[in-house]
């Protein structure tokens, strides 16, 4: 996020043809916003984010386990600082769309664009 900051999501609910797709840009947040929300989650979610080097690879479940193990001796009886590679990122989005499926295929399209402090809709063809 740090070379592309922009952002495409699309959440869809199957069970009622519906969707939603947002576009924008995503921005770091402060670290006192990062350091509110990591003090916010459970103990065990913290030590967590330490034992874990997300996404590297992992020899074995038992290594996860024993980094687990000594971290919980390390940070005992002491609340669990924010560790320095975790942090979060707002998602601001500039255009939204909802979308309704329909038998006919003639689904029902509605796009919100920001237009300065105000949004703009718009009914899309399907």
């Amino acid at each position: 996020m740090k070379e592309n900051p922009f952002f495409c999501a699309n959440f869809y609910w199957e069970d009622l043809s519906r969707q939603v797709r947002f576009e924008g840009k995503a921005t770091k947040v402060a670290p006192e916003i990062s350091d509110e929300y990591f003090a916010s989650r459970p103990r065990e979610s913290q030590i967590g984010a330490w034992a874990s080097d997300q996404s590297s690879t992992l020899k074995s479940r038992k290594e996860l386990e024993e980094k687990l193990r000594e971290l919980k001796n390390k940070f005992e009886g002491a609340p669990v600082p924010r560790p320095p590679h975790w942090g979060g990122y707002l998602l601001i989005p500039s255009k939204v769309e909802f979308w309704q499926g329909r038998e006919s295929r003639l689904h029902d399209r509605l796009e919100y664009t920001q237009n300065g402090n105000s949004w703009k809709l718009d009914r899309l063809s399907p």
